[in-house]
């Protein structure tokens, strides 16, 4: 899968940029390139979505071949939802949602995401942390303008991301595609995490705690990112507490 985001539209962390880049025999590309390349490996199988100037999707179908990990691309309403992994407990996320015991991961998020931005102010952490399995997934919501997206803690599933040529923020679960788009600016997603276009990254195993990156530093000796870590010795002062107006991705406490 892969996902690239205007830096307009999504602010990584100023960690992900390496300088090295810049002298690197390995130049960041332009997120058409980036597209253009994802696709042509396997253009009969190849999906893309592109949203104007401020987001590209790509998806690549299961072959013949049987997957590692299950992937889904859906989309509903102006929300979208690049899923990857399973959930074991999906049947009774459903029932609890109220959704049809056909609804898959990806819509389930799809559907989380919704509801709890429209109706309820109920804080990101505890959804996230309700869900059983190996999975990753990136939401993209046109209407809002929002990006969220989130790794779990069991491993299995993993995600990438890194700062494309124009400062484009570039997710993919394909190390090969982030290392050949963002150059010496990328680094894994951190697991047990969720990272919001307006908030940022945190913790969903550990809201109570603060980020930390720690730089990295690849075999030619160059910077090359950084790996966020949860600070075990920092907390957040306080987690705010919301009205029902409040965005449910934005991670809010309730009173």
């Amino acid at each position: 899968m892969l996902a690239i985001f205007n830096k307009g539209l999504v602010n990584a962390p100023q960690e992900l940029y390496s300088p090295a880049s810049l002298c690197s025999s390995r130049k960041p590309k332009l997120p058409g390139a980036i597209v253009k390349d994802f696709v042509s490996s396997n253009p009969q199988n190849a999906f893309s979505m592109s949203f104007g100037d401020d987001a590209l999707l790509a998806y690549i179908q299961p072959g013949n071949s049987y997957p590692k990990h299950q992937r889904l691309l859906c989309g509903l309403d102006g929300i979208y939802c690049i899923f990857l992994g399973s959930l074991n407990n999906l049947c009774s996320l459903n029932k609890q949602y109220g959704l049809s015991k056909c609804t898959n991961e990806a819509m389930f998020i799809i559907e989380a995401y919704r509801t709890l931005r429209d109706r309820g102010p109920y804080p990101a952490h505890k959804v996230l942390q309700d869900l059983d399995g190996r999975f990753g997934f990136v939401v993209y919501d046109t209407k809002a303008g929002q990006v969220f997206s989130a790794l779990g803690e069991n491993e299995g599933v993993g995600l990438f991301w890194g700062i494309a040529a124009d400062g484009s923020v570039v997710i993919s679960d394909n190390l090969e595609v982030i290392k050949g788009s963002c150059a010496k600016s990328f680094a894994p997603f951190p697991s047990g995490c969720m990272f919001h276009s307006e908030q940022g990254l945190t913790s969903f195993e550990h809201p109570s705690n603060k980020m930390k990156a720690m730089p990295r530093i690849d075999s030619e000796g160059a910077m090359c990112g950084a790996n966020f870590k949860v600070d075990v010795h920092s907390r957040i002062s306080s987690m705010p507490r919301v009205g029902s107006e409040v965005n449910w991705a934005l991670g809010g406490s309730t009173a």
